[in-house]
């Protein structure tokens, strides 16, 4: 996937106002527009274009679009960073310039492309009463955290357009519950705490999507965790019992004799907490101890001796 520079596209510098980036789109936009344009690759330029304006005229998606800093060059092979939206706050209004069905892999990447509706406005006299619109944000947590539930205190970001038209990054800090067996993709609705309504309008919520922070040893699929288990080649010849730290605590499994590396075993009701329990899944991974030492050797050539084994047997 292409690294897109929604600057560059627009011709503005990253320290451009608001109005300035309107302008340029205005000017863009009037010379690409597939209808009039002459221009070679007009119809994918305008496309460019529109998308661009799409993140930069929008302060909360400017702002997260400049956390992936500067250093990137379009064209460039690109990748988002894990979680790299973590804690950001973004309102609701979907796409008001261009066909969400036309923005580029790199636009999905980063913002998706769903939209939420606004707030719906009502006269009251000379008063407009309108409910708060929802914000939305992703947080990421542990694994463990789902399987015990948790308290914590996230803080949040959200930009608002300082006095020179740039967006300023603002925080606030919320105390939140994980409730007990949360799945990955799941959002936690936070009544109230979306954007302030006017007048006399109910604020909007605020939904938390949740994403699991990276594990050295777990993955998780829905409610079925998995678990990369070292053992001996002669913990799994011999089937031996070997000791198991699982996000719940640790359990002594005893493996299969001859068992193989890539192996599964199942821990029925071991994976995250639900109505119907996650399953967990130790996966074995045998691990060969290096021979540095002569008496280390010489136990290998023994063991080499004491077999009538060629791993290659059968190969093609």
């Amino acid at each position: 996937m292409e690294y897109r520079d929604y600057y560059k596209i627009l011709g503005v510098e990253r320290s451009a106002a608001q109005d300035e980036i309107k302008r340029a789109y205005r000017k863009l936009a009037r010379k690409y527009h597939p209808d009039v344009s002459k221009e070679d690759a007009a119809e994918e330029r305008f496309k460019e274009v529109n998308e661009a304006y799409e993140v930069l005229k929008d302060p909360e998606k400017r702002a997260a679009y400049d956390q992936l800093g500067s250093s990137w060059n379009s064209g460039q092979d690109f990748r988002p960073p894990p979680n790299w939206d973590q804690g950001f706050e973004f309102h609701g209004g979907g796409y008001t310039e261009a066909d969400p069905a036309a923005f580029s892999d790199f636009f999905e990447s980063l913002f998706g492309r769903g939209g939420f509706s606004r707030g719906s406005f009502h006269g009251g006299g000379q008063r407009f009463h309108a409910q708060g619109e929802n914000t939305h944000a992703r947080i990421a947590i542990d694994i463990e955290d789902s399987y015990a539930g948790s308290k914590r205190q996230i803080t949040l970001k959200h930009s608002e357009l300082g006095p020179n038209g740039r967006p300023v990054v603002k925080e606030r800090k919320l105390n939140i519950t994980i409730p007990k067996g949360v799945t990955e993709g799941q959002q936690i609705r936070l009544a109230g705490q979306g954007e302030p309504g006017m007048g006399d309008g109910k604020p909007g919520d605020l939904y938390l999507e949740i994403v699991f922070n990276p594990h050295p040893r777990f993955s998780v699929e829905g409610t079925t965790v998995y678990l990369n288990l070292p053992v001996s080649p002669w913990e799994a010849a011999l089937g031996e019992k070997v000791p198991v730290q699982t996000p719940s605590g640790t359990v002594n499994l005893t493996l299969p004799p001859n068992s193989k590396s890539g192996g599964k075993l199942r821990l029925k009701g071991r994976g995250l907490p639900a109505k119907e329990p996650g399953d967990l899944y130790v996966v074995l991974d045998i691990v060969t101890p290096p021979a540095d030492t002569e008496q280390e050797r010489e136990a290998y050539r023994n063991f080499r001796d004491s077999f009538r084994f060629d791993p290659r047997t059968g190969a093609s």
